[in-house]
């Protein structure tokens, strides 16, 4: 059974039950293969597709169980309408499944001990990470190649200029035509690592990021934050500094825009707490240190005092 093409299947489930309706005789082989076909289909159905074709098949048989004269036509009448009935049904039931999973339901891979590599049409290569799962419609690829991203992956995407390729992850997606790229997902926490070409990243409450190779994209795990992060070598030691190239917030509560211009700047912020909940929006790309915390003090409307590394807001 599992040799046979989707054709020769259904053409042989229809003979079966046309002879099985008619009260032909169906061979012992026939039956054990006709069960056995039974029990993978049902199996592999949902409870609610179930549901949905049996009303569609119960609808589509009322009109001949109406009817008054079928009890007066003969034998040969009989065997025709239960053929008639065992068509239709088998075009909602085998037929729709069949098709529903050929052609309409997404693939979804899972990885789940281990990495899981995953050769998508194009010819693009997904290394699922631990824990993750992808989901593709039936439809990819089309003239902009799209997937759903759970978890952890990274994409080697075939290069295409005509047809965009777009990660849809949780809360932010991923544009490219053909890169090498990290996805990473840990609670709140969001990064795009790139490693070659070229990506934008889309985040509902920030501007849209274009990175290029060796530059990351991240919310710190704040809602509405972006931020830019390059990653260069020293050139004589040849260790990787970490540079930022561009951060904003969006509506973003002042405890936590101070919680993340401390970290990447390596200060120290001490503000009035009343202002701790007050809702920040300011783009700090391009100012040193000095006037981004310059433009933070006038967006509150404070003054700024500087003692080494400290800035104090009053």
């Amino acid at each position: 059974m599992k040799n046979l093409q989707y054709k020769e299947i259904q053409a042989f489930v229809f003979r079966l039950w046309e002879r099985e309706v008619t009260e032909e005789k169906i061979s012992e082989k026939e039956k054990q293969l006709l069960g056995q076909w039974k029990t993978g289909v049902e199996k592999n159905l949902d409870e609610h597709y179930m549901k949905e074709s049996r009303e569609r098949v119960l609808f589509s048989l009322e009109p001949y169980f109406a009817s008054r004269h079928i009890s007066h036509h003969s034998n040969t009448f009989k065997k025709h309408f239960f053929r008639i009935a065992a068509a239709i049904i088998l075009l909602f039931t085998v037929g729709g499944f069949f098709i529903y999973h050929s052609f309409f339901k997404a693939d979804k891979y899972y990885a789940e001990s281990a990495n899981r590599k995953i050769i998508l049409a194009d010819g693009s290569v997904v290394i699922l990470l631990p824990g993750s799962q992808l989901t593709v419609e039936k439809s990819f690829p089309q003239d902009t190649r799209i997937v759903d991203l759970k978890g952890n992956a990274v994409f080697t995407v075939a290069k295409s200029k005509k047809h965009p390729f777009i990660v849809h992850a949780e809360g932010f997606s991923t544009k490219v035509l053909g890169t090498v790229f990290k996805i990473t997902q840990t609670g709140n926490s969001k990064t795009v690592d790139l490693y070659e070409g070229k990506v934008a990243v889309s985040y509902a409450g920030a501007p849209v990021a274009f990175l290029k190779p060796h530059q990351k994209w991240t919310n710190f795990g704040i809602s509405r934050t972006a931020a830019v992060i390059s990653y260069e070598k020293e050139k004589t030691t040849h260790k990787i500094f970490p540079s930022l190239l561009s951060l904003s917030f969006n509506d973003v509560m002042m405890k936590e825009v101070a919680q993340v211009l401390q970290k990447n700047y390596g200060i120290s912020i001490i503000y009035p707490k009343e202002f701790a909940e007050k809702k920040i929006t300011a783009d700090f790309t391009g100012g040193s240190t000095d006037e981004n915390i310059e433009a933070l003090a006038f967006i509150l409307g404070l003054e700024v005092q500087k003692e080494k590394q400290t800035y104090i807001l009053k």
